[in-house]
């Protein structure tokens, strides 16, 4: 017999949506039923119950989060409560990432790390949304408004005030299906593109003493998406060695085959650099700027001073060790 997913009826959020996608990525649960009530008696005849129900209990199989006392967070180094999505992916997730990225042949420390790369870089935000917890540690105006989220795009799905409900259960559908395909790009992304990446960067890294002796600057022979990984294997080398110099520029050959030098943000997802290319250089291109840099074969320097080019990789190197000695 198939097995049978409990979840409310009503209005529908993106935190049971996903757990529901994700529990039907398990062999156990793949050609499950989902079930949507409120009623006690209905949902006791079901196998597993998310996001309703008002208890806790993983050997029962019950996942709400909703009553009172509820605390549960992903591990010690988080404060965000869970919702139905974070308790489903706290308890399963490592089997649903070994399914939707079976392709990528994971070890298990790859495993583990995506578990947890992914709860903070994707899931937190779901539970944080579903709990109401504030991104921001006081209340502050935005400066824009954000409604493209995720949990906004499953909200819009539900009928609007002054339209029929219809077939609420065909929406939860879509809802099921909209975050299943987000969060599955997600995990393969990270398996089949992150992964691979973070060892390049690691490799950068370990390599950068060769490439200037301030061990300031890193160069990938092979460009990949590196600002998130640099950070993260930088924050691990310096919790070891807290007097090791930061990294202060990236060098990387563009798709042409000229080559890049790019200052490093002073965290991941900020558009300030630890130290933008020289204020002279700003704006400047090609041969005004060659000879303003005293560096042959520039190309251009990007206004807001994070990025600049050269033609060789020797003239890219030249701009960043001159770059380290000028404000």
């Amino acid at each position: 017999m198939p097995k049978i997913i409990g979840t409310h009826s009503g209005t529908f959020h993106c935190d049971e949506a996903l757990a529901c996608f994700m529990l039907r990525q398990l062999d156990e649960y793949s050609d499950a039923k989902i079930v949507r009530s409120r009623d006690p008696a209905v949902l006791d005849t079901c196998d597993i119950v998310v996001d309703v129900g008002g208890v806790y209990d993983h050997d029962a199989k019950r996942y709400d989060h909703h009553q009172r006392g509820f605390d549960e967070q992903f591990s010690t180094d988080y404060k965000t409560k869970l919702s139905s999505a974070g308790l489903i992916y706290k308890h399963y997730g490592k089997d649903v990432i070994r399914s939707i990225a079976k392709d990528a042949q994971l070890s298990e420390d790859e495993i583990e790390q995506l578990f947890n790369r992914l709860y903070k870089v994707f899931v937190e935000a779901i539970d944080g949304n579903d709990n109401g917890i504030s991104r921001y540690p006081e209340d502050i105006d935005p400066l824009y408004i954000e409604n493209t989220s995720l949990p906004a795009r499953v909200s819009r799905l539900n009928p609007w005030w002054n339209e029929p409900e219809g077939d609420m259960d065909e929406r939860f559908t879509k809802a099921v299906a909209l975050t299943g395909s987000e969060f599955s790009e997600r995990v393969r992304y990270h398996a089949l593109a992150w992964l691979p990446g973070r060892k390049l960067v690691e490799q950068a890294y370990q390599n950068r003493f060769n490439i200037d002796s301030s061990g300031k600057i890193v160069l990938f022979d092979q460009f990949c998406p590196w600002k998130d990984n640099l950070s993260i294997i930088e924050d691990e080398a310096l919790e070891k060695n807290p007097e090791l110099a930061k990294i202060i520029y990236v060098l990387y050959a563009d798709p042409s085959g000229a080559w890049r030098v790019q200052s490093v943000p002073e965290k991941p997802g900020s558009f300030k650099s630890r130290h933008p290319l020289p204020e002279a250089w700003r704006g400047v291109r090609d041969d005004a700027l060659s000879e303003r840099s005293g560096i042959e074969g520039c190309i251009f320097v990007h206004q807001a001073g994070f990025i600049g080019g050269n033609k060789t990789r020797d003239g890219a190197l030249e701009l960043a060790r001159k770059a380290l000695t000028m404000d």
